[in-house]
């Protein structure tokens, strides 16, 4: 068979259905196509095998891990010549500098990645945090998440980035997942996908490449693939309607990378215990075969420990790429997986084209992105650019349409001007949200709720801690306590800044007002209060199943 040249995988891949076709930037000409060609065309064939099988592999840059760290990530740009790198913790200026000085050295540009799903604040501190996937689900005007993706596809660009690996496009069906719960838009595939398509569309509209991830769905585990591999057991049915179905409903609108999850699916794969990344059923069977996906498909870090506690680095990059990735992501073993690919090769297991396929295809998407002109960042002012005024407007307006206001029964919201006492509860800080409130808010504390008058209005604030997406979600039983006792004499308005999963075991029968504000930072609070005081419109609703009485969707308007 006459092997197929770049002309003809070009034509392939852009003319053929929508669900073949890979990232390509909106309105591109005729003339833009054709240069896109030339230059793939002139590079690939530039390249050594050698050079080939590094453009496969993205490992991770960590400038807070002292200079031996660096050099090793020196040493491998200038003599593995790898595709990419993924910025980690946690120095912006840095890594600016770095990425700066690896474009240089590099004979093909470097496709620079970051897990910013919730904005650079992910990696960077110094940067603006954006709200977690959960609080986005609550929004009901989408085009706020476009806008909210618009705004980091900025940040990226000035840090030299070009892949955000976002958005999670896991449903969480499950309040018990260790890794998923806040970075998924909620339980309800619907909502998923209108979410996760105006995240990427916001990425991807301002030219930085969009992942959705994690493949074939990680929404309903109870163990973290950071440690160990988690088994999603559902039939063929449910994987279906449920887990598969954002991957299917988003494939065909240009989304430009899938990322692979280190999960066992046993409906999927019946070689028992393989993960996902590895597995070519489900990789090239299901995922580039039946459902016709021809972007870039890239594993999930291969550091993990789903992974990592399995194979030895290399073999499991060169098991990986054989099961179809194009992308190996965080690497431990370049070296050793070059070898082992090449192997391979030339043992007949993989084709040469397969390596064709991939490189080109990566090579493609580096032009789009505009890596074949890069010009160097200026480090100065990157924290200010990463976090200034325009970043808090933008975030407090999407906290603001998120506040799911679920019951009013003595219409105690918005709040009056007479005195109001407020009880902070649980381990998160909660000093922003009562200065918002104003002057007639008298604070008292757990131990001090008998001296409150009978008949008070008291809000009740469940103020988790906010450090990480991770954090447990559930509210002490003290608080619990504190909570029916206030209900026993006050008209109590619960605010819970955190996961509405925290509602899951509370009674809330006595509660006459409710509020879920999903986070506990001073843009969510800032946000809550005024909402709470009538300055701002509430009209979220709640995006996960959290009991029998809280389902998706439920959520009253207050003007």
């Amino acid at each position: 068979m006459k092997k197929l040249g770049f002309t003809s995988l070009f034509i392939f891949l852009f003319l053929s259905t929508p669900a073949t076709a890979q990232y390509v930037p909106e309105n591109i000409s005729r003339q833009e196509m054709k240069k896109a060609e030339q230059w793939v065309d002139k590079t690939y064939k530039k390249l050594s095998q050698d050079e080939k099988l590094g453009q496969l592999f993205i490992v991770a840059l960590y400038t807070n891990r002292g200079e031996a760290e660096i050099e090793k990530v020196r040493n491998m740009v200038s003599s593995d010549k790898i595709g990419g790198l993924i910025l980690m913790q946690d120095d912006a200026a840095r890594e600016i500098n770095l990425v700066n000085e690896f474009q240089q050295k590099s004979g093909v540009p470097l496709m620079i990645g970051m897990d910013a799903e919730w904005g650079l604040f992910q990696r960077i501190p110094a940067a603006h945090k954006y709200p977690w996937a959960m609080t986005l689900g609550a929004i009901q005007d989408k085009e706020l998440i476009k806008q909210m993706a618009a705004k980091i596809a900025e940040d990226c660009h000035r840090m030299g980035i070009n892949w955000d690996f976002a958005p999670v496009v896991d449903v969480n069906t499950n309040p018990n997942n260790p890794i998923i719960g806040n970075r998924s838009f909620g339980s309800e595939v619907n909502n998923v996908v209108n979410s996760a398509l105006s995240y990427a569309q916001g990425l991807q509209n301002g030219n930085i490449l969009a992942a959705i991830k994690h493949f074939p769905g990680h929404g309903d585990t109870s163990t973290d693939s950071h440690l160990d591999l988690p088994v999603v057991s559902h039939n063929p049915e449910r994987l279906n309607s449920v887990e598969l179905a954002p991957f299917k409903a988003l494939m065909d609108k240009g989304i430009g990378g899938v990322m692979v999850a280190h999960l066992y699916v046993p409906a999927l794969e019946p070689a028992k215990g393989i993960p996902a990344s590895v597995s070519k059923n489900i990789i090239t069977g299901l995922l580039k075969n039946k459902l016709g996906y021809k972007g870039l498909i890239i594993t999930d870090a291969l550091n993990m420990g789903a992974v990592a506690n399995k194979y030895k680095p290399g073999e499991l990059d060169a098991m990986a790429f054989k099961a179809g990735n194009d992308i190996m992501l965080f690497s431990q073993g370049v070296a050793e997986g070059k070898k082992l690919i090449q192997k391979s090769i030339d043992n007949g297991e993989i084709p040469q084209s397969r390596v064709e396929e991939s490189v080109r295809k990566i090579l493609l998407t580096k032009y789009f992105l505009g890596l074949d002109r890069y010009e160097p960042k200026n480090p100065e002012n990157i924290s200010s650019d990463l976090n200034n005024d325009t970043h808090e407007t933008l975030v407090r307006n999407l906290y603001s349409n998120a506040v799911t206001l679920l019951k009013n029964d003595r219409n105690l919201l918005p709040l009056g001007r007479s005195t109001i006492y407020y009880v902070p509860l649980e381990e998160g800080p909660y000093q922003t949200f009562a200065n918002r409130l104003g002057n007639n808010i008298i604070i008292k504390k757990a131990g001090e709720i008998n001296t409150i008058p009978a008949n008070s209005t008291v809000i009740a604030g469940f103020h988790k801690d906010n450090s990480t997406a991770y954090k447990p979600y559930k509210i002490s039983d003290a608080a619990k306590k504190t909570l029916a006792d206030l209900t026993k004499n006050q008209n109590v308005i619960l605010t819970v800044f955190g996961s509405p999963y925290a509602l899951k075991d509370i009674d809330i029968s006595k509660v006459p007002t409710v509020l879920v504000a999903y986070e506990n930072n001073d843009d969510s609070m800032t946000a809550t209060a005024d909402a709470l005081n009538g300055k701002t419109v509430i009209h979220g609703r709640l995006p996960v199943v959290v009991n029998d009485s809280l389902k998706p969707g439920m959520g009253i308007d207050l003007k």
